[in-house]
């Protein structure tokens, strides 16, 4: 149970558990931030105009051309 809920993932995609944790940790800031960003625009439309949607465009070029088949859940 361990092995699969800890390690598995991170072992197909051919990283430890650290790398795995801080390559997602660090993806999960970069949307909070952007998250946060499309809040403030929401407020006040005149700031952080594109800051979503460059976001989401830099993190796709980053994580398309990944190859994983494992399923997410």
């Amino acid at each position: 149970m361990i092995d699969r809920l800890f390690l598995e993932h991170p072992r197909c995609v051919n990283e430890s558990y650290g790398e795995h944790l801080s390559a997602a940790f660090g993806v999960g800031g970069r949307l909070l931030v952007a998250s946060l960003k499309c809040f403030v625009h929401g407020l006040v439309p005149g700031l952080y105009k594109t800051a979503g949607s460059d976001a989401i465009v830099a993190l796709h070029r980053e994580i398309a051309p990944r190859k994983y088949d494992q399923p997410t859940f």
